[in-house]
């Protein structure tokens, strides 16, 4: 595998659709004719290290999922997110790091020009590539818009024409989203994509179409309580078209052993050489509480061979309170961008809701889905499946606490079943930020330099999602 440090080349691509400093168009060190698939290559790390990331300067949802707890500054745990700009962060990762890179891949597509020898496969290749393109700015939208609400998407990416975007209606956004996941899967067809380029899945189209599939399932279970006839149509075609089926279907990105290119867990927990995080007291006693066999993976024993959390919100020492677990001490552990425990829980989603399929069946193989991906034993799982069965009185909670065992490392898929769901039911520390407003946050605020650079647009969306607030509920978060 080509290694997935990059040269300067893309830092042309690097662009924030909402800054209006046109020096940035213009440097003279950068060089404009490097290929589609060398951006996508670094489009493809980007959205991985922001994903997988515990960084709390960009991506605390660790934290607001009481999974992991700071020891020293705990700010971020406290819902402080305005001291680090985190959500100006978020918003240059997302859109910068990787969506107009991303849409700078396109337009080198659409412009290449192939060799005679290449001529009479380029169509099929070109479509293949558009798709796969297009289907990861669709789950880089969806986070977005699951992070902030609406967001800059019609006008977006555009800076030398519109260098301060309008903010798009977030369940317009979605529609828009599932027609193009829809239609890009459709475009996948046997033949090349990007090979090597592709970090993920080496430019199989096979895998890219399953992808594409439960790509459209996640997007269809998300917006099941705001628009009922939508949400099904997509599910149901989503699971037709095939779905991840096993872990060998994963899309992850293959980190390496070496600096810059182990995983940012790594980063983060070791090779910076600090002990910032240690286990939150409320998962580690829910684990304890349930004698669930992954706590062994999530988090190692603490200088008296017990697991023990710290209470959310406050500084603890390091080996008092539990590390988190060995995983995050290999610096080639992948990063996780969409899984099969993941899609195992939509299924499960799926057939509670709308009786897709048989809910228990489903609901059993997304517990056990997650309890191999952490390696438990066949006969610990079926102990543990036997010990929490599904509750078909009540499949939200059985869901919600399932999927918040699952999603340990995947906290913003953990952030998004807690706010469908309802369950489990999290408690603000008292020591809260006021922002907060004694809950936990079910969205982030925007940029600060949005409200400064763009703020007729800031200010209409703010209006418009309820107010620009910590607990501001999005769109689809009913109830």
């Amino acid at each position: 595998m080509k290694k997935i440090i990059l040269s300067t080349i893309c830092s042309v691509l690097l662009l924030n659709s909402c800054r209006s400093d046109e020096s940035i168009n213009t440097d003279p060190n950068v060089a404009y004719t490097t290929t589609a698939e060398t951006v996508v290559s670094y489009a493809q790390k980007g959205l991985s290290d922001y994903v997988n990331t515990p960084s709390v300067n960009e991506n605390n949802f660790r934290l607001t999922m009481q999974y992991w707890q700071e020891t020293t500054y705990v700010n971020e745990s406290n819902y402080d997110f305005v001291n680090r700009n985190v959500s100006n962060n978020i918003w240059t990762s997302n859109y910068v790091d990787v969506l107009n890179n991303l849409n700078q891949a396109k337009k080198l597509i659409e412009a290449y020009s192939p060799t005679p020898a290449e001529f009479s496969s380029w169509q099929v290749k070109k479509k293949n590539q558009l798709a796969i393109v297009d289907l990861m700015m669709v789950f880089t939208y969806q986070n977005i818009v699951d992070t902030f609400g609406n967001i800059p998407y019609t006008q977006a990416l555009q800076l030398e024409s519109i260098p301060l975007p309008a903010y798009d209606d977030g369940a317009a956004i979605y529609s828009s989203l599932i027609t193009r996941a829809r239609a890009d899967v459709q475009a996948l067809s046997s033949g090349d994509s990007f090979g090597e380029g592709d970090y993920y899945y080496k430019g199989d189209v096979t895998k890219w179409k399953k992808f594409g599939n439960s790509l459209l399932l996640k997007l269809g279970i998300a917006i099941a309580d705001s628009n009922n006839s939508l949400a099904q149509a997509a599910v149901t075609e989503a699971i037709s078209g095939g779905v991840f089926t096993s872990i060998a279907d994963n899309c992850q990105l293959p980190y390496q052993t070496a600096s810059p290119n182990y995983n940012p867990i790594y980063d983060a927990l070791v090779a910076s050489g600090r002990d910032d995080y240690i286990a939150a007291a409320p998962f580690v006693n829910f684990l304890l509480e349930n004698s669930d066999p992954r706590i062994s993976s999530y988090y190692q024993l603490n200088e008296d061979d017990e697991y023990v959390g710290q209470e959310v919100g406050q500084p603890g020492e390091v080996d008092v309170f539990s590390r988190i677990g060995t995983f995050a001490e290999q610096p080639d552990f992948p990063g996780v961008i969409l899984n099969y425990t993941e899609v195992a829980f939509y299924l499960a989603e799926a057939a509670a809701r709308w009786g897709i399929s048989d809910a228990a069946t489903a609901y059993n193989n997304a517990v056990l889905a997650s309890l191999s991906e952490w390696n438990v034993s066949a006969e610990d799982a079926t102990a543990y499946l036997t010990a929490h069965p599904y509750n078909v009185s009540n499949w939200k909670e059985s869901i919600g606490l399932q999927a918040w065992a699952a999603f340990f490392n995947q906290g913003q898929t953990s952030w998004n079943f807690y706010r469908r769901l309802d369950y489990p039911v999290l408690v603000a520390p008292t020591t809260a930020a006021p922002e907060a407003n004694k809950t936990v946050p079910t969205r982030m605020t925007y940029p600060v330099r949005e409200q400064s650079v763009n703020r007729t647009n800031w200010s209409t969306a703010s209006n418009a999602i309820g107010g620009d607030f910590l607990y501001t509920k999005l769109f689809w978060d009913k109830f």
